[in-house]
């Protein structure tokens, strides 16, 4: 073919082209096997992907599928194998409205001064609220797994099969910490069960099948990848899980819902989204199994979850904290406080004392630390070691029972000093005084309260944009107590003198310790 002949053949077939292409763009996003050329049966090494083309002469037979390294792209097998072990649960709750709580906002004022006369008087009555989640049965007997918050508070509770069986089903035990919660249903023949599978083998970029019930569409199945693995969201309410973090998408209605790999084994169990809509926008958080497991063990034989206890407030180790500490690599916990005649204080543990690794293992942030302490089991001895004065020590522990008790609080401090309390020094942008009886009065703080008041914080200062506020109390600097405006800055001054950078302050809020490392190259 000549080139005139092209030319013409081009201008001819133009439109098919450009649909042609457009379906090239599409194929790709979706896997880019469907677009290699088919290859010779010498070609190649075993373990090499292949696109097998369909024969194009069969109309009546299904298309071969794609392969990846002897594994089908199309989940159907998959989901086919472990739907029916994927079931919803419907979670009723009595809700006892207050009088004024169905009135409307402007008849309220006027239900108020006129006592409602002329209208019926009725008594509020309760009604029932429903909730609705998915779950997963791992074994023949009836035992279902779901999100606590999908059944908290609930007074009946429903699990539906896919192959429409209805069943009640009886609480065994929920866990807030880790929003798991373990269900029996009785069955007159076996159930059908998914098994959990590794989380430690995920890597990030691995394909996962997400199967719930958003919405109430029984069944919905999506896939996606493992977009980050042992993700701390923060979640003040649910401290000991590190979520792998899905991009399946997921909604209301998933939560409770499993999470599976590519073995059709469960990797993880839905349990939040983050959306500024509600919706599903690729970004959703799993229960690894591994957690799941060690929950579900415990619920079936306690009917509870008991963790161990260290008695210890621990705080992130930032570059700042680590600079001051003369540590290169900010990794570990500090310890801010610690409760007195726990076990950490009968160990020996001090606050400053910096967690490096517990039995023998580093740990990463503070975060590891709390996971990794709570499974440890009360009663038995452990080893953390402890970066103190520059040196490593080992510290023996034995591990108690953690109550479910709020230790301590977190409060906002007080936006400024009182009338008639002045700042009696300076230092880094802080204005302080001392701890006088007036000074206690004015700011509520008792006699065991020690150290030097801030009443004043530069706003453009470092020590403003470390957080630091009226009223918090400076205990100590670079590990040396402080009782005076004056104590505070000469330490200051001969850290400036030393060259150092920053300086380390134990400061308390509202009576909770914590570390602050200011900068002191401005004040």
């Amino acid at each position: 073919m000549n080139k005139e002949q092209v030319m013409a053949y081009v201008k001819r077939n133009k439109a098919l082209l450009a649909v042609t292409s457009a379906a090239a763009v599409v194929l790709v996003s979706f896997g880019a096997y469907a677009l290699l050329p088919e290859r010779s049966a010498d070609a190649g090494s075993a373990g090499v992907a292949r696109y097998e083309a369909p024969d194009r002469g069969s109309q009546g037979g299904s298309p071969t599928r794609m392969m990846e390294n002897g594994t089908p792209f199309s989940f159907a097998d998959l989901v086919e194998r472990v739907s029916p072990a994927v079931v919803s649960v419907t979670a009723e709750e009595k809700v006892s409205p207050s009088d004024a709580q169905d009135v409307p906002e402007g008849f309220k004022e006027f239900f108020r001064q006129f006592g409602g006369r002329g209208m019926p008087q009725m008594k509020p009555q309760a009604r029932k609220a429903t909730s609705m989640g998915s779950g997963f049965i791992i074994d023949k007997s009836g035992l279902i797994v779901t999100n606590n918050h999908v059944v908290d508070g609930a007074t009946k509770i429903k699990v539906k099969l896919p192959d429409g069986r209805s069943f009640d089903a009886k609480l065994i035990g929920t866990d807030p910490a880790t929003d798991v919660a373990l269900l029996r249903v009785k069955a007159d023949k076996p159930l059908p069960t998914v098994e959990f599978g590794n989380d430690r083998a995920l890597r990030v970029g691995d394909w996962v099948v997400a199967v719930g019930n958003p919405f109430g569409l029984s069944n919905t199945v999506t896939a996606g990848i493992v977009s980050s693995i042992g993700r701390d969201i923060g979640n003040a309410e649910q401290p000991y899980t590190d979520f792998i973090q899905i991009d399946a998408p997921i909604n209301r209605g998933n939560s409770g819902g499993p999470t599976f790999d590519l073995r059709g084994q469960v990797i993880g169990m839905n349990s939040m989204i983050f959306s500024p809509t509600g919706g599903s926008i690729g970004i959703g958080f799993a229960i690894p199994s591994s957690t799941i497991k060690d929950v579900v063990a415990a619920l079936q034989a306690h009917g509870r979850v008991a963790r161990g206890w260290l008695g210890v407030q621990i705080q992130p180790v930032t570059p700042e904290i680590a600079a001051s500490l003369g540590v290169q690599d900010p990794k570990g916990a500090l310890v801010a406080s610690v409760v007195p005649d726990s076990p950490a204080a009968r160990a020996g543990l001090r606050q400053g004392d910096l967690i490096v690794a517990i039995n023998g293992k580093d740990v990463n942030d503070a975060h590891d630390v709390t996971r990794r302490v709570a499974s440890l089991q009360a009663g038995k001895s452990a080893v953390f070691t402890v970066q103190r004065d520059g040196q490593r020590q080992a510290v023996n522990v034995t591990i108690g029972a953690k109550k479910d008790v709020q230790v301590a609080a977190n409060f906002d401090p007080q936006s400024g000093a009182p009338a008639g309390i002045a700042p009696t020094g300076k230092a880094m942008g802080l204005g302080l005084t001392a701890l006088t009886p007036e000074v206690r009065r004015a700011y509520n703080l008792d006699e065991s309260a020690q150290g030097v008041l801030v009443t004043q914080v530069d706003p453009d200062s470092n020590a403003a944009e470390q957080g630091l506020q009226p009223g918090d109390v400076v205990v100590s600097v670079r590990n040396k107590a402080v009782h005076t405006p004056q104590d505070v800055e000469k330490s200051v001054a001969a850290a400036h003198s030393a060259g150092v950078k920053s300086v380390l302050l134990l400061v308390t809020t509202e009576g909770t310790a914590h570390f602050v490392a200011v900068p002191i190259d401005r004040t």
